[in-house]
């Protein structure tokens, strides 16, 4: 009865044997999946692959792995700057044209700035040589007391542009006083002003040649009244020919030269010190006494 009951009709299949299609195709896909395992029982993968490419059904690829004629034709390729460009409205353009035009300026002023930061390292490198000669200069000597030193010549030019004015003004009174013509008195200073002025420039730079009366670190009492006595000499001449020439009178031409010498002398001394206290225009040169 067992016997009976457990059997099965001749000619059909025992039902764990009975599979679909469908079940043999995916399980022969998940035997392709484990590629390596084949290789380790002595099965190429290659020709596994194909077994199972061969048994398995043909499926549509899907939707996404089928390029379209758009991305697939060269005729439809484009760029990212050329839509940008493309995409740009006349408002954007004039706004990138101003941007650009601002970034020239600023790289012209960058030049610029770079140019003075290299003129500067420059005069710093000079410094620094010079301090470092100075440094060295002070192991091998001791440095006089006061320290000798020359005047620029822009100190030389203002310090007679300034007397030239000082003393104009003096000439200017002692000529309308003298002559009682204001007209005179002006033909007088004008004639005095440019040549004095030229003249006591030239004087200036030959006295700073002469280290004489600077042991201190400026003009000694002596150079001051040396140099306003010197220039009187030539003052004097100078006034005494110009009164001379416009006033056409000897008596009014000494009158004025004369009056200048005494009070220009003191004036002019006093003018020289007080020079000698401004550190303007001053160059200290470095000396040693070993």
């Amino acid at each position: 009865m067992c016997e009976a009951a457990t059997a099965t009709p001749a000619g059909a299949a025992p039902r764990r044997h009975r599979r679909s299609a469908k079940t043999k195709a995916a399980f022969l896909v998940a035997a392709a999946a484990s590629l390596p395992a084949a290789s380790a029982f002595g099965v190429s993968p290659g020709r596994a692959s194909a077994a199972v490419s061969a048994s398995a059904p043909r499926l549509p690829p899907p939707a996404h792995a089928v390029p379209s004629a758009a991305s697939a034709s060269p005729l439809f390729a484009t760029t990212e700057s050329d839509f940008t460009a493309d995409a740009l409205t006349d408002g954007d353009k004039k706004a990138l044209q101003s941007i650009e035009k601002e970034i020239d300026a600023f790289n012209r002023k960058r030049a610029k700035a770079l140019e003075k930061l290299s003129q500067v390292e420059k005069g710093l490198q000079v410094l620094e040589q010079k301090k470092t000669s100075y440094l060295e200069g002070l192991k091998l000597g001791k440095q006089p007391e006061g320290g000798n030193f020359s005047e620029t010549t822009l100190r030389s030019a203002v310090k007679s542009m300034m007397w030239r004015v000082i003393a104009g003004t003096v000439t200017l009174i002692t000529s309308l006083r003298f002559s009682g013509s204001l007209a005179t008195a002006l033909g007088i200073v004008g004639g005095d002003f440019f040549s004095k002025a030229l003249t006591m420039f030239m004087g200036e730079r030959l006295m700073n040649k002469s280290k004489a009366g600077r042991t201190t670190g400026s003009d000694g009492v002596g150079r001051s009244l040396a140099k306003a006595l010197i220039w009187r000499l030539f003052a004097i001449c100078n006034t005494l020919t110009m009164s001379l020439v416009v006033a056409k009178d000897l008596s009014i031409a000494s009158k004025i030269a004369g009056s200048d010498a005494v009070f220009k002398t003191a004036l002019m001394f006093f003018y020289e010190r007080a020079w000698a206290k401004v550190e303007w225009g001053k160059e200290y040169e470095i000396e040693f006494s070993i």
